[in-house]
C-alpha cells in the first residue's frame, strides 16, 4: 500500500488465466445473455440480493435488516429461495492472500470489557475465521462487534447467525444457478500501489475460475484502478465500475459523478455502471447516454426496497437493482413483468421471448404516457427524501 496515487493506462494484458467459464450460458435463472469485447446485454430487469438476502443494520427497527448474517453462505442460500438473478457480496484478500467475504474495513472484537480492532486485510485466514460462530461443534469464536456509520460499536446480533466464509466455500456451497456480483472491496481512505492491486485481483481470479463453472459472474468495484485492472487481467467476465453518483465527494475525481464513470468505462472497455440510485433520480438524462453507449446500469441504495422506486427504473430503462427486502422486490418485479398467456389479447407490440423462459412483458426501451410522466415527476422529489 502507498502513499503515492498510481493511475492504470499502460498495464500490458495478464490475460494468462485459462478461460474455462462463459457469461453466454445463465443457467436456469437468467438466460440470453448477449455478450462480445465491449457490449453486455441484459435480456430482462434483473434483481440482485445485496450481501445475499440483504445487509445487516444492527441500529434498525426493522427485524428484517437483522434477520440473516449478511455475507454468509446461509444469507446466500435464504436469497436464492427467491427468483433472484444474483447475489452481491464484499471480497477482502487476507494477509496470507485467501480471497474471503466480508464487507467493512476494520473487525472489531471485545475481550475483558475491551474492544479491539483489526484491519480486515492485516488478519491470517484462520484469525479471519475465529470470529463469530464457528462450523465446529462445541467451538467458541470471538465476540463479533461492527461500527456504524455514526460511531456506535454494537453486538452483531441477528435472529440466525452462520459462520464467516471464504470465496471458495460460496462456490462450493451456494446454489449453483445463482449468479455472483463479486464486489472487490478496497479501503476509500488509502490509495494503492498497481502491483498490490495485481497481487489482490489475481488471488481473487484463480478461485472464480477455479470454481465458477457456468455460473454468471459480474465483478464490481469502487476503486477505478481496481476496475480497469480486472478488465485487463481477464477477459471472460463483465466488469462494472461502482459509482455513488455523485452523492459522495472524493479525492478521485473519476469516483464522482455518473459522466465520470461513464467516461472510465468508455475509455477502459468496462460493461457497465452500478450506481447509488439517487445519484440516478437527480441526473435522470445520464440514463440515455449511459444506454447508448451500449453499457448496462444496475443501481443500489435503500431507495431499492421501495417498489415504486423499482417500478419506475424499470420505466427508465435501468437494467437491474440491488436488494435488501428480496421477498418483497422479488414480488415486486414479477408483477411489474409478467409472462404473457396463450389466450392474451392484442399484439406482441413489448414482448420479449427469452429462452427458458417465455414471453415475457418488458419495456425495453419505454415511452411514458402522460399519466407515467406525472407519476414520475411528483414521486422523484418524495424519494430523494427517503
Amino acid at each position: 500500500m502507498a502513499l503515492k496515487a498510481v493511475h492504470v493506462s499502460d498495464v500490458p494484458s495478464l490475460d494468462h488465466v485459462t478461460e474455462n467459464a462463459s457469461l453466454t450460458a445463465y443457467a436456469t435463472r437468467f438466460s440470453n445473455v448477449e455478450m462480445n469485447r465491449s457490449e453486455l446485454k441484459m435480456p430482462k430487469f434483473v434483481v440482485v440480493g445485496h450481501r445475499g438476502h440483504g445487509m445487516n443494520q444492527l441500529q434498525s427497527s426493522d427485524r428484517r435488516m437483522r434477520a440473516i448474517k449478511e455475507n454468509s453462505i446461509m444469507s446466500f442460500n435464504a436469497a436464492a429461495a427467491f427468483p433472484l438473478d444474483f447475489i452481491e457480496f464484499d471480497v477482502q484478500v487476507t494477509k496470507d492472500d485467501y480471497p474471503v467475504i466480508f464487507h467493512d474495513d476494520f473487525i472489531f472484537s471485545e475481550e475483558n470489557g475491551n474492544v479491539f480492532q483489526t484491519r480486515m486485510t492485516d488478519l491470517t485466514l484462520s484469525e479471519f475465521l475465529s470470529y463469530g460462530p464457528q462450523r465446529e461443534a462445541g467451538k467458541e469464536g470471538k465476540k463479533l462487534l461492527r461500527k456504524t456509520k455514526e460511531g456506535n460499536i454494537l453486538k452483531w446480533d441477528v435472529e440466525k447467525d452462520d459462520p464467516l466464509c471464504t470465496l471458495e466455500e460460496a462456490f462450493v456451497n451456494v446454489e449453483p444457478s445463482i449468479g455472483f456480483n463479486v464486489e472487490l472491496k478496497f479501503d476509500d481512505h488509502i490509495v494503492y500501489q498497481q502491483d498490490h492491486l495485481v497481487h489482490v485481483l489475481q488471488a481473487v481470479l484463480k478461485i472464480v475460475f477455479e470454481y465458477a463453472k457456468d455460473r454468471p459472474i459480474i465483478f464490481s468495484t469502487f476503486q477505478p484502478d481496481a476496475a480497469i485492472l480486472v478488465r485487463k487481467l481477464q477477459s471472460t467476465y463483465p466488469v462494472f465500475f461502482l459509482t455513488n453518483g455523485g452523492c459522495e465527494i472524493y479525492e478521485d475525481v473519476r469516483r464522482n459523478s455518473l459522466e465520470e464513470a461513464l467516461k472510465l468505462c468508455l475509455e477502459n472497455d468496462l460493461q457497465g455502471i452500478v450506481s447509488e440510485i439517487k445519484g440516478v433520480f437527480r441526473n435522470p438524462g445520464v440514463v440515455s447516454k449511459i444506454k447508448e453507449s451500449s453499457l448496462c446500469l444496475l443501481t443500489y441504495g435503500k431507495l431499492n426496497n421501495v417498489p415504486e422506486a423499482v417500478y419506475m427504473q424499470h420505466l427508465m430503462g435501468i437494467d437491474g437493482v440491488i436488494v435488501d427486502l428480496v421477498k418483497e422486490i422479488t414480488e415486486a418485479v414479477a408483477n411489474m413483468i409478467k409472462p404473457v398467456s396463450n389466450n392474451a389479447v392484442g399484439g406482441e407490440e413489448g414482448l420479449a421471448e427469452i429462452e427458458g423462459m417465455g414471453k415475457l412483458q418488458v419495456k425495453s426501451n419505454p415511452k411514458f404516457s402522460q399519466e407515467e410522466m406525472s407519476f414520475l415527476f411528483k414521486l422523484i422529489p418524495q424519494l430523494l427524501q427517503i
